[in-house]
Formats: structure tokens, sequence, C-alpha cells
């Protein structure tokens, strides 16, 4: 008898304000880019707040265009409470689409497979759940913010 797989739980979307990538260059491993985030807001049953600004996502782009991403930021939940968000996970398409996104071009977000894996630390008791359960997200890439869906994994 084989378990049941596990659902997914909708928690909250986010709107991620960034400013325009700066890019390290070629590095053995791939491009290094960092891309500071300036803001944005979350909304949702699980968590409504405003993203902080200060935090930064971390990219290494390798040959093939794989976009490896890093995210670290904060939340401010609506009614104070501090959420440190750490978000990895990888962007990937065609070419053509990969090409006009490090343009900073709109792209069709069905064309661009765009997950992630954000995991959260609070001192917040009433946000401790986030702590205790994995998480998924599917992104979306702007010009000048992300989008994510983030889902509890029931």
């Amino acid at each position: 008898m084989s378990l049941p797989p596990p659902g997914l739980a909708f928690a909250f979307d986010a709107r991620i304000a960034v400013a325009p990538p700066c890019s390290v260059g070629p590095t053995r491993t791939g491009e290094r880019r960092v891309i500071a985030i300036t803001g944005g807001t979350v909304a949702g049953p699980g968590l409504s707040g405003r993203v902080l600004p200060g935090g930064a996502d971390f990219q290494t782009i390798e040959a093939d265009g794989l976009t490896l991403v890093h995210a670290r930021y904060v939340i401010e939940a609506a009614d104070g409470a501090l959420v440190y968000v750490e978000n990895t996970g990888l962007r990937f398409g065609p070419p053509e689409a990969l090409e006009r996104l490090r343009r900073g071009e709109a792209v069709d977000p069905g064309l661009i497979y765009f997950r992630t894996a954000p995991r959260f630390e609070t001192a917040a008791a009433h946000l401790a759940w986030l702590t205790t359960s994995l998480f998924l997200a599917t992104g979306e890439r702007a010009p000048d913010h992300v989008r994510l869906s983030v889902f509890r994994v029931t």
C-alpha cells in the first residue's frame, strides 16, 4: 500500500520589487548576478504584509541558461511580526525567452519554468507554522518585480 501523495494549500502571493541586476560577470560556475530587493507586498490567507527593502537575490546563470536563484529577505507581517525568508530554486526556458528576460523584457510566464522552495524563520508564535512545514512556490519574473505564489505542502 502506497502513501497518499502530498497536496498543496495556497498560503500567499508575493510581489517583490527588485532593482536592475548587478552582474559580477562570468565565473567558473556561470555568470554571477546580485539583484537588490527594494520592497514589495505579501497577501493571502496565511500571511499578509510587506517585503522590507534590503534583501537580495543571488543568482548563477549556467551556460545553458539555467538560472539558480537564492534570495534572502524579510517580510513584515501586517501585525508587525518579522519573518526571515530564504528562497532557493531555479528558472529555465527556451533560449530566446531567457534572453528576453535577461534584457529586462516581459516574457509570458507560461514559457518559463520558475519554481522555488522558500524556508521561513520567525520569533512570532502565531506564525510558527511557517517554520514547521515545507513550501513550494511558482514564480514570474517581470522587468521590475518578481511574483510568487507560495503553497504549503500538506
